[in-house]
């Protein structure tokens, strides 16, 4: 039998031979344990449809699947909400999170394909961290991810992308974020 050999993502090369380095070298860290990496991404995608057409919501999990590599895990209600027509316990959505080498190549193939798809595209929010060094962005349309085909879509539906990292601050996860050359706007425009 033929021995299986590892895959290791580009991003995580390039992290662990040239991103790690310039953390360094920017922030000074006493221990090499202390330099900010990614820990998890979730990718969250509310289907509000699914309490008229339960099919919205499997069509919806279909390509978060094609679209993440891993099958997603369907949320619901937590409580009933009459004006909604909605009742604790109904599926309204679905969820993944991505680790390890998954969670490489999904933001590999979100900054260098994905995002310059997106239309009138001019960069992404570099003020939506949430103080703890998280940042969160949404998506309109699923269209975007090239796993995708058009003629099979039933209806554009929008995501939310969180990134999580171990950086204590802000500033030290744009930068981490900017070193894995996240497309963010100028602060001058």
């Amino acid at each position: 039998m033929a021995k299986e050999q590892s895959y290791t993502p580009r991003l995580k090369t390039f992290y662990e031979s040239t991103v790690r380095q310039q953390m360094n070298e920017k922030f000074g860290y006493k221990n090499p344990m202390q330099v900010p990496k990614l820990e998890k991404i979730v990718i969250n995608m509310g289907v509000g449809e699914a309490v008229q057409d339960k099919k919205r919501l499997q069509a919806a999990v279909e390509e978060m699947t094609l679209i993440a590599g891993q099958k997603p895990v369907v949320t619901r209600a937590k409580k009933s909400i009459a004006g909604f027509k909605l009742r604790e316990g109904m599926p309204i959505g679905a969820k993944v999170t991505l680790r390890q080498a998954q969670m490489f190549e999904f933001l590999d193939r979100l900054i260098t394909v994905a995002l310059p798809r997106v239309r009138d595209f001019r960069g992404v929010n570099p003020k939506s961290f949430d103080g703890r060094g998280n940042y969160a962005m949404g998506l309109k349309e699923q269209l975007v991810f090239p796993e995708i085909n058009y003629d099979d879509v039933d209806h554009i539906r929008g995501m939310d992308i969180i990134i999580c990292t171990s950086a204590e601050s802000d500033d030290e996860a744009r930068e981490l974020l900017r070193a894995f050359n996240m497309p963010f706007w100028s602060q001058a425009s």
